[in-house]
């Protein structure tokens, strides 16, 4: 069988930013194991399924190379623009059923959509071990604040601090394994925040641009900083830009994706 298959760098302004995905539109959904071979073929942190379901309309799924997640920003950013740019161009927004509910991205001017994702309202964490043992892992300073929701938030003094993080080193032995670690400081060079983003118990030592993290990051500098719209960058080593808006119990972002590949693969047995 022979399907389609675009890669596309998510919150970037030309390629070899952002984030990359891939994005394999589907006639139907393959089996859960089919799918999961294809996204280890693929070895990017998500592979993006998609499957028409009207107008406007579809399912979408997300794969690391090891197994499914609920809830994957950059790939639903690049299965956005993947519609608007060549799929269905008179689409202005699309709408994706997911694991995460109903995900919708609108069509902006310029190549700049925006998409809306449900918040992660992060509460405090009181666990001066696990702080000790995250600075351990990353050979920095413990972070003097840690947060938890959907994965660990844990909260620098300086964005230096940040930058200067050379891997997620065993970080994997100190959060929980359901979830990622998140690092973040108020921002420099124009930006509100910055953050990296460490996923070793999903195959993803660390994420190079995570919508879903700003998730969690938006509504924590919101109110953090007293600002309802703010730029951010993730600070890994191939970087990328968002625009953040906190909109309560849904999350805005915005930015552009920029193509890298377009191809063919074959997947035997379907």
């Amino acid at each position: 069988m022979k399907l389609q298959l675009w890669q596309i760098d998510a919150f970037a302004g030309k390629p070899f930013e952002g984030n990359p995905a891939a994005v394999v539109p589907l006639e139907s959904w393959l089996e859960d194991a089919q799918l999961q071979r294809i996204a280890n073929e693929n070895n990017l942190a998500e592979t993006a399924f998609i499957v028409c379901e009207g107008q406007g309309r579809y399912g979408l799924r997300w794969f690391t190379p090891t197994t499914e997640v609920d809830l994957c920003g950059h790939a639903t950013f690049a299965s956005a623009w993947l519609l608007f740019a060549e799929i269905d161009p008179s689409l202005t927004s699309v709408s994706f059923e997911t694991r995460s509910g109903m995900l919708v991205v609108e069509r902006g001017a310029d190549n700049r959509n925006s998409m809306s994702l449900p918040s992660d309202i992060v509460a405090p964490l009181n666990d001066p071990r696990m702080a000790r043992e995250i600075g351990n892992a990353l050979g920095t300073q413990p972070p003097p604040e840690l947060h938890t929701g959907r994965n660990v938030l844990a909260i620098f003094r300086d964005a230096s601090e940040i930058r200067s993080i050379k891997g997620p080193g065993d970080v994997a032995r100190v959060i929980p394994n359901d979830k990622g670690l998140i690092v973040t400081a108020r921002g420099d060079n124009g930006y509100d925040f910055i953050s990296r983003y460490f996923a070793p118990h999903h195959g993803v030592p660390e994420d190079p641009v995570t919508g879903s993290a700003h998730c969690a990051l938006t509504p924590f500098w919101a109110k953090r900083l007293g600002k309802k719209t703010m730029r951010a960058r993730q600070v890994s080593p191939r970087g990328g830009d968002l625009v953040c808006t906190d909109a309560g119990a849904r999350t805005m972002l915005s930015g552009t994706c920029a193509l890298y590949m377009r191809g063919e693969i074959f997947v035997p047995g379907a």
